[in-house]
């Protein structure tokens, strides 16, 4: 067993050794070019569209809610929600057993102001079910601890 005295003088010795011997001197040398004004592709914002370049937003979200019977536009995917609320409304959702589809607002900025526009609602998660708007996180909580969305769901033939 290492003695207490040993670890004492072996932590004295380390602390009192300098921790950089030698600055090598700026003087007469070119400056580093510490920024770029280019950035690597790897390290600039990953977006995507959402729409069809031939569709507006509006459009392509009209044609998803109408394709899907439960579409959640989202912060994040529902294998990994960014945000408290989205996880809340994917959780939900998983314990009713039903398929859903999510959309990222995180990676496209038209679709993140285009659904708030869409819905005349102001924050994200926003949840449809059988083409209609029900509500974001709250109103999903609600309806499903009343058991207003199961019956929901089952009208909409997603369960």
């Amino acid at each position: 067993a290492v003695s207490a005295h040993f670890l004492t003088m072996l932590r004295v010795r380390l602390l009192a050794r300098p921790v950089v011997t030698r600055v090598p001197s700026l003087v007469g040398r070119a400056p580093a070019r510490l920024c770029s004004s280019g950035i690597h592709d790897d390290f600039k914002p990953q977006t995507k569209a959402y729409a069809n370049p031939e569709k507006s937003v509006h459009d392509q979200i009209k044609e998803d809610i109408e394709r899907e019977k439960v579409v959640v536009y989202m912060k994040g995917v529902p294998e990994a929600p960014m945000c408290g609320f989205s996880n809340t409304v994917v959780q939900v959702l998983k314990a009713e057993g039903v398929p859903f589809k999510g959309y990222n607002v995180l990676a496209d900025p038209d679709l993140r102001d285009g659904i708030k526009t869409f819905s005349a609602w102001p924050t994200i998660p926003q949840v449809y079910v059988g083409g209609e708007f029900i509500g974001g996180c709250d109103t999903t909580m609600e309806m499903y601890k009343s058991g207003e969305l199961s019956q929901m769901l089952k009208d909409a033939g997603a369960k």
